[in-house]
């Protein structure tokens, strides 16, 4: 199913597959006084937003503009003020499917409640068609912003020491992130982004107080600042140019920056210009997630970003994520749906008992068949 979002390695396509286009299934109602909201698959996380905001509520839909919701919530939802709100699919209370004998159905926890699991998580390998979620929604921060450091290259060490140190003391109102990129010229740059989402101004800046002992050297600082959520996600989009073809692949992690540090220098030197980068980002989970399908993360997420224009630099391209994800590998506790890159290489996304129990949840709701699991390095039924 395709909901219009991005899915880099078109996880979801098959050779001799069929692809239904569930993009303008874009119907969103919202009850305010409920706080939840029924969406099509097909509506972009930014339009959701958008609305809410009008109605001073809020949902943590993804970092980037045209993110259908689809293809987002299946797979585990790493969005906004998901530190506190948790993944997104731990607000969907429940879902309207086709299932795989053609009957419309819903699911909840108190109805289908084990294909809600399944929902919650499994991403391209769910074994039906949702056509409305459910969602529950809340009352939106008051103070959305964040601050925002450039570095030279030349700092590339400490930073990568200093953001494992403070890893996971960061309140859980803050996504901090590093962008790693080399300009035109091939001089090394390093951007570090620290949003946050608070009741008051006062509550954002004691939050973003450990900021004050970031590594020194850096060429530019901008101390917080309140800002939309729009123009947060516009600064995100800044990263992924529109007309470009991309190839991404991610790992999480729990080593230790001297232990990553060879290998993401190794990325960091070979790294073709902008606009590849590839990213850190501190997770370090504080929430207990409930019981779905989604099952597998770590105290930091690195993703690779292969992104490139000219098809004369496909293969230069494609070469650098794969051997800067080969140099991780041995770090590597699993991935994250969507930014996997399944077709080319297995890797985990799942607790092993989590994915058995999913695949036994499959053979029961389509024992033809009908739908394809997942593609491990190219393979899928």
């Amino acid at each position: 199913m395709c909901s219009g979002g991005h899915s880099w390695s078109c996880n979801h396509v098959r050779e001799g597959g069929m692809l239904i286009d569930l993009s303008r299934l874009d119907a969103v109602e919202i009850d305010a006084d409920a706080m939840v909201a029924k969406v099509g698959p097909g509506v972009r996380g930014n339009a959701l937003d958008a609305l809410l905001e009008t109605q001073g509520l809020f949902f943590p839909v993804g970092h980037c503009y045209g993110v259908g919701l689809g293809g987002y919530l299946l797979q585990g939802g790493f969005g906004w003020c998901s530190r506190v709100l948790g993944m997104a699919c731990e607000s969907v209370l429940g879902i309207d499917y086709v299932d795989a004998d053609g009957t419309l159905r819903h699911a909840s926890e108190h109805e289908n409640a084990e294909v809600l699991w399944a929902a919650r998580g499994s991403g391209p390998g769910f074994f039906g068609v949702v056509v409305r979620f459910h969602l529950r929604l809340v009352r939106r921060p008051p103070v959305i912003g964040g601050a925002l450091a450039f570095y030279p290259g030349a700092r590339f060490g400490a930073i990568i020491r200093w953001a494992q140190s403070v890893g996971s003391q960061v309140p859980a109102s803050v996504e901090l992130m590093f962008v790693f990129s080399r300009d035109a010229a091939g001089e090394a740059g390093v951007m570090m982004i620290a949003a946050v989402f608070a009741e008051t101004e006062a509550d954002a800046m004691r939050d973003l107080a450990f900021l004050d002992a970031r590594p020194d050297g850096a060429l530019e600082f901008k101390p917080f600042k309140s800002n939309s959520l729009a123009v947060l996600t516009e600064m995100t989009m800044s990263h992924y140019p529109e007309g470009h073809n991309h190839i991404v692949d991610n790992l999480w992690t729990h080593a230790s920056g001297d232990a990553l540090l060879p290998a993401l220098s190794h990325i960091l030197d070979d790294a073709p210009a902008v606009p590849c980068h590839f990213i850190w980002m501190n997770w370090s989970p504080k929430r207990r997630r409930p019981d779905m399908a989604f099952s597998l993360e770590d105290e930091t997420y690195i993703a690779i970003y292969g992104i490139w224009q000219d098809p004369a630099h496909e293969n230069r391209v494609a070469t650098w994520v794969e051997q800067g994800i080969a140099r991780l590998q041995p770090f590597s506790t699993g991935i994250q749906l969507a930014d996997e890159n399944l077709a080319r290489r297995a890797a985990p996304f799942m607790a092993p008992e989590n994915h058995a129990r999913l695949e036994a949840l499959r053979v029961r709701h389509d024992p033809d068949a009908r739908f394809h699991t997942y593609a491990h390095a190219g393979a899928g039924r």
